[in-house]
């Protein structure tokens, strides 16, 4: 119910807190869920007091109850364990305080455990976290390498020696935390945010050395999953055992069975290392000495070859078939101009045999007439009519003075003036 105050009429403390008991009294009983971070047992005491947590959340509430209902689970129950509790809340009004009285206690079975676990596991999968392309490659050679781990813990010995062992020069930033209980998670994330933020840090591994499903609960918290998905720095995960595989491993960059085992992968051996070197060194010498010496034969196959042995051999065999061809040139050539010369001999000869002139000089003559036409028969001339008879040496005039019936109207020629033109 309403309560009507104001600067002027302001309620006491003590009415406050009274009201507030009232308002609670009326609430129900409710089951709540919650790890147990503190448990007081007093001798001869009839009541309980215990402190619930919610890891998620970092809230806590304290409950009470009669020792008879602690009694009927106090074989099971420790600090740390989950359960769930039947209670009601209560107020304590003289000191402003909020409990629960417990009727009833359960604890948390592990069966219902993993099954919460594998709930999570695909919630935080869906979401891409435990993906592979996400997996950072590991240093080959970490200058600096974080540890997390339990304070004088065995995870914590065997890290260190075998790292050592393989790589004396190796160096640790350690972490010890608690590795199981209620202070577990926010210790182990604080130190993983811590070494992610040291810069000379090369790679975290948080290792414990195994335990059962109850103790390995903070690895699989999901605070701390996504701390380490936010991680620069790669992570390994080292929790020690083989059956159970809390939720760390699946997104941590590396997966180690042991501690152990997560030394030898996160620091190279430096014996195996110098072996390897050396190894190395010999095959790249052979590798060299095979190619200088397949080199050398090379060289010595084409300094073999005769050619190389007699270099002016190449130029003396191609001035001879230079000369050769210049010589077949030469032939070629005469021989051309020898055919052409005697071609055209007798082709002059020809001409010359062929020729008027020639004719003229055994003793025939070309009678003209004056328009210059050539007398072929004596039925083209005229007695009395003049004409032009060319000779071998010259030319002259005749006129025709009669005709020889009997050949058909032959012509006489009498000699008139003769001409100058002489061919």
């Amino acid at each position: 119910m309403a309560v009507n105050t104001s600067a002027e009429a302001p309620l006491p403390v003590g009415q406050v807190s009274r009201l507030i008991g009232g308002w609670i009294e009326r609430l129900g009983a409710v089951w709540v869920e919650g790890q147990i971070t503190q448990l007081s047992r007093r001798p001869g005491a009839g009541v309980v007091f215990l402190t619930l947590r919610d890891p998620s959340h970092d809230i806590s509430v304290s409950v009470t109850c009669y020792r008879q209902v602690f009694d009927a689970v106090a074989d099971v129950v420790t600090e740390g364990a989950r359960v769930v509790v039947h209670a009601k809340p209560e107020w304590y009004a003289p000191r402003g305080q909020l409990s629960l009285r417990a009727a009833e206690i359960r604890p948390v079975g592990v069966g219902e455990l993993l099954a919460r676990l594998e709930r999570l596991k695909k919630s935080l999968a869906a979401e891409g976290l435990f993906a592979a392309e996400r997996k950072r490659p590991l240093p080959f050679l970490p200058q600096l390498v974080g540890l997390v781990c339990g304070r004088a813990s065995a995870a914590e010995r065997d890290v260190l020696e075998n790292a050592r062992h393989r790589w004396p020069a190796v160096r640790f930033e350690v972490r010890n935390v608690a590795v199981q209980g209620v202070h577990a998670v926010p210790q182990v994330v604080q130190a993983v945010r811590e070494l992610d933020g040291h810069g000379e840090v090369d790679v975290i591994i948080v290792a414990r050395g195994g335990g059962s499903v109850e103790d390995l609960l903070p690895f699989s918290d999901e605070e701390l999953v996504r701390a380490v998905a936010d991680c620069r720095t790669p992570v390994v995960s080292a929790i020690g055992h083989e059956p159970d595989q809390p939720l760390l491993d699946y997104v941590a960059d590396l997966r180690a069975s042991t501690p152990t085992d997560a030394a030898k992968k996160v620091v190279p051996d430096v014996g195996e290392e110098y072996e390897r070197v050396r190894w190395l060194q010999g095959r790249a010498r052979r590798c060299a000495e095979a190619l200088v010496e397949r080199e050398e034969r090379g060289l010595a196959q084409a300094l073999a070859r005769p050619v190389m042995r007699e270099p002016q051999r190449m130029v003396t065999e191609r001035a001879e078939q230079i000369g050769a061809l210049v010589d077949r040139g030469r032939r070629t050539l005469g021989h051309l101009l020898a055919r052409a010369d005697s071609e055209l001999a007798h082709t002059r000869a020809r001409v010359v045999a062929l020729s008027p002139a020639a004719t003229l000089r055994r003793g025939y003559a070309v009678l003209q007439q004056a328009d210059g036409r050539v007398v072929r028969a004596a039925s083209e001339v005229s007695p009395g009519e003049e004409l032009r008879a060319r000779v071998a040496d010259g030319a002259f005039t005749v006129r025709v003075d009669g005709a020889d019936e009997a050949a058909g109207r032959e012509a006489r020629a009498v000699p008139g003036e003769r001409t100058a033109d002489v061919e």
